[in-house]
């Protein structure tokens, strides 16, 4: 049997304290970094088992995705008031919006699309193999076509149109150049893969 002083007992309650303390922290910590994934009016979102979602990503409502796909941390898709729906190796990089207009404007995005960092995509239709830039904002009732790239920061205001295989810039966006084969294979298509590669090391 061990016998402890008032010193040893009072350090050992001291331990215990800071043993909970930290204990604490990490509950809270881990409570901050749940992902929400949750129906809104009846509709859950549809997300293959393969997908990738951050701890601390928002998923609400009418949203689909299609195979091989990931949220970022801090991004939110908001299916409240219309439809979200996402092809395959769609990724939503940290702190994106993906968002649409009640009763009018749903957003439709295609396969091989990355929606850069901070980049708000609003009520419009994204086709297949599209880079959104970083920072970047696409209002309602915009059209990408297939094969166009976005670039940082620009601003396509409402129902702006931007054909096959070119990239818009600025603010307001206007047509800077098109995309060439090395762009296309260099930029679009590398960023896709590669954020399928990124999240499996997280699964």
């Amino acid at each position: 049997m061990r016998f402890y002083g008032q010193q040893g007992a009072v350090g050992i309650l001291k331990i215990s304290a800071l043993n909970m303390w930290v204990l604490s922290l990490i509950v809270v910590a881990k409570s901050k970094l749940m992902k929400i994934i949750k129906p809104v009016n009846g509709k859950f979102p549809q997300i293959p088992e393969d997908c990738f979602i951050a701890e601390n990503a928002t998923i609400v409502g009418e949203v689909s995705m299609g195979t091989e796909c990931s949220v970022w941390y801090n991004a939110v898709i908001r299916g409240d008031v219309h439809f979200i729906k996402m092809g395959n190796k769609v990724n939503v990089q940290d702190g994106a919006v993906i968002h649409a207009t009640y009763q009018k404007s749903p957003t439709t995005i295609g396969n091989n699309v990355s929606i850069g960092h901070n980049a708000i995509v609003h009520g419009c239709t994204i086709h297949d193999n599209v880079l959104v830039g970083m920072g970047s904002i696409i209002m309602d009732d915009c059209v990408v076509e297939s094969n166009a790239i976005i670039a940082a920061g620009a601003v396509l205001t409402k129902g702006t149109h931007v054909p096959s295989g070119t990239i818009f810039a600025g603010m307001p966006a206007k047509k800077i150049k098109d995309v060439s084969p090395e762009l296309s294979s260099g930029e679009i298509d590398r960023i896709a893969n590669n954020y399928v590669k990124y999240s499996s090391w997280f699964k």
